[in-house]
């Protein structure tokens, strides 16, 4: 990596850095890049939800899920 790509790649924020990775594969879109939790801290307390609107969701993933296919 050149001296000059180092710079822009310090220079970014840790949110375009998750942007750049995430639409950095093949085939990504850029909803790929839409935020998918919500953090926020009361008291010292980190909440970490998953947002309603998020595409993928944590989940089981050897449990069988209504909608999916195999």
């Amino acid at each position: 990596m050149s001296d000059e790509t180092n710079d822009s790649v310090e220079a970014m924020s840790e949110r375009e850095k998750r942007r750049d990775q995430l639409l950095s594969a093949p085939d990504a879109v850029e909803s790929d890049a839409d935020p998918r939790v919500d953090v926020t801290e009361h008291d010292g307390v980190t909440r970490i939800d998953i947002r309603p609107d998020a595409r993928v969701r944590p989940g089981d993933p050897t449990s069988a899920r209504e909608g999916a296919g195999g």
